[in-house]
C-alpha cells in the first residue's frame, strides 16, 4: 500500500485512523482500555534500520519505498481513551492522524499491542471483581510467550491485580513481584518436612508453604510445626478448593495459626474465583486463565481510516460496515455519577451535557509524546475509579449486553460522507 501510494501520489493526503472495537468478546459488559503506555513507548522507537532495509528489498520494495522508511519519523498526532478507560462497542480509543504514508504503516505496531493488552486487562478485571478485594497474584508466565507473559502482567497490574510472579515485569515496570515454590522443591527432597525446613530458613516464617504435594492434612500439620503458628501462608494448588480451604481454616486455627493465610491456585477464572467467595481464602494466584483473556484472548479491535483531507469515508461491505468521519467521545451520567451513555459525535464532540466527560485525551503532537501522561499507576487508580460508575450489572459476571449503550450522532452540516467503494 505504502509503495502504490508513494508511486501515485496519494501517500501525502491527510488522514485519520482510528482504532475500535464492533463488538466485546461474547457475553462481556464492558472492556479496559490498556496497553497505551506500551504504544507510546514503541511508537518513539518505530525506526527502519539498515538491517531492516536490507530485508525489506527481498521483499521487492521499490528503492524510492526503501529510502522513505529510511527516513521514517511519524509526525502526526494521536488522541485516546486514558489508559485504565474502559470502552464499547465503537468507542474510538485510538484516534491516528496524519499522512497516509505516515499513519498506515502503524497498523500492526497498534494493534498487536493494544488487542492483548486490552483482552488481558479485561478479564483482569473481571477477576479483580470477583475476588472482592482479596489480593490476586498473576502467575501465567509459563503459559504464553515470554513477551506476552511480560505484557499481561502489566495489564493484569492495570485492572487491579496484587503482584505478579514475573520478574521481568517487575524490572521493566516496576510491578510489585511475589510467588511461592512449586512441587519440583518439596519432591527434590526426601521429606516434605526437610524441604519446609529449607525453605523457612532461608525465607523466613513468613514464606508461603506449598501444602499438596502429598497428603494436605499432614501437610498443613508438618508446615506448622516446621514454622510454628506465625506461619505467613499455605498455599493449595488442587483438589475441591472451596472445600479444601475450608477444612485447612479448621486446621490452621487449631493449631493456633489464627493469622496463617490460606492461598490457593489451580485453573482458576472469574467464575472459579467468584465461586470461592464464602470460603475462607485470603489470595488467589491466577495463570493460564488471565494470560489467554479467560476465552477472549484478543480483543477483537480494528484500525480503520475514516477521514481522508477531512472527509468521511467508510467501509460499506454488508458484513463489516464502518461509520465514517473522527469521532470525538462523551460519556453521559446521572446526577448520582453513574454512566448511561457513551455519545459519539462525527467530527465535532457532543453537545455537553451536565455530568458529561470527556473520554479522549492529546497523546502525541506532532510525532512526540505528550509530557506528563499519566502512568500505569495513576492508570490503575482511574480504572478503579471508572468502575464505580459503571451501572451496577456491569460488574456481573453472567453473560449480558453492553453495560451502556453507544449513540453515534449526525453529521453536522456540511460534513457528508465521501463516496466510497466497498471493500
Amino acid at each position: 500500500m505504502l509503495q502504490a501510494a508513494l508511486a501515485d501520489g496519494t501517500a501525502d493526503r491527510a488522514c485519520t485512523f482510528e482504532v475500535f472495537g464492533r463488538r466485546l468478546p461474547d457475553g462481556r459488559r464492558f472492556g479496559v482500555v490498556a496497553g497505551t503506555g506500551r504504544v507510546l513507548e514503541a511508537l518513539r522507537g518505530f525506526r527502519f534500520d539498515d538491517e531492516v532495509l536490507a530485508q525489506l528489498r527481498t521483499t521487492g520494495l521499490d528503492e524510492a519505498t526503501l529510502a522513505h522508511l529510511a527516513g521514517y519519523r511519524f509526525a502526526g498526532s494521536v488522541d485516546g481513551y486514558a489508559e485504565g478507560e474502559v470502552y464499547f462497542p465503537g468507542s474510538p480509543m485510538l484516534t491516528v492522524r496524519g499522512t497516509f504514508a505516515d499513519a498506515v504503516v502503524l497498523e500492526t505496531l497498534v494493534l498487536s499491542i493494544l488487542n492483548h493488552d486490552c483482552a488481558i486487562a479485561s478479564a483482569a478485571a473481571r477477576m479483580v471483581t470477583a475476588a472482592h478485594d482479596r489480593p490476586l497474584i498473576e502467575m501465567g508466565s509459563r503459559r504464553t510467550h515470554e513477551e506476552a507473559a511480560v505484557a499481561s502482567a502489566r495489564a493484569a497490574y492495570l485492572a487491579g491485580f496484587t503482584s505478579t510472579s514475573n520478574l521481568e515485569a517487575g524490572r521493566r515496570f516496576g510491578l510489585p513481584t511475589s510467588g511461592t515454590s512449586a512441587h519440583a522443591f518439596t519432591l527434590l527432597h526426601d521429606t516434605e518436612e526437610e524441604a519446609f525446613r529449607a525453605q523457612v530458613a532461608a525465607l523466613g516464617v513468613g514464606t508461603t508453604l506449598l501444602v499438596d504435594t502429598y497428603d494436605i492434612t499432614q501437610g498443613i500439620a508438618t508446615a506448622v510445626e516446621v514454622a510454628g503458628p506465625q506461619l505467613g501462608a499455605v498455599r493449595i494448588d488442587s483438589g475441591d478448593l472451596a472445600v479444601l480451604a475450608v477444612q485447612a481454616r479448621a486446621q490452621l486455627d487449631a493449631l493456633g495459626a489464627t493469622s496463617t493465610r490460606i492461598v490457593v491456585s489451580g485453573d482458576l477464572d472469574e467464575f472459579a474465583v467468584a465461586a470461592l467467595a464464602a470460603a475462607p481464602v485470603d489470595g488467589y494466584g491466577v495463570g493460564t486463565s488471565l494470560v489467554t483473556g479467560s476465552g477472549a484472548p484478543t480483543a477483537g479491535l480494528v484500525y480503520k481510516l475514516v477521514e481522508v483531507d477531512g472527509r468521511p469515508v467508510a467501509k460499506r461491505s454488508t458484513s463489516k460496515v464502518t461509520q465514517g468521519g473522527r469521532k470525538v467521545a462523551v460519556r453521559r451520567h446521572r446526577p448520582t455519577g453513574t454512566a448511561t451513555e457513551e455519545v459519539l459525535g462525527i467530527g465535532v464532540a457532543p453537545g455537553v451535557e451536565p455530568h458529561d466527560r470527556a473520554l479522549q485525551v492529546p497523546l502525541v503532537r506532532d510525532g512526540e509524546v505528550v509530557d506528563g501522561l499519566p502512568g500505569l499507576v495513576e492508570a490503575r487508580e482511574h480504572l478503579r475509579r471508572v468502575l464505580v460508575t459503571l451501572p451496577w450489572d456491569a460488574l456481573a459476571l453472567s453473560r449480558g449486553e453492553p453495560a451502556i449503550s453507544t449513540t453515534v450522532l449526525p453529521a453536522p452540516a456540511g460534513h457528508a460522507r465521501r463516496p466510497q467503494e466497498p471493500s
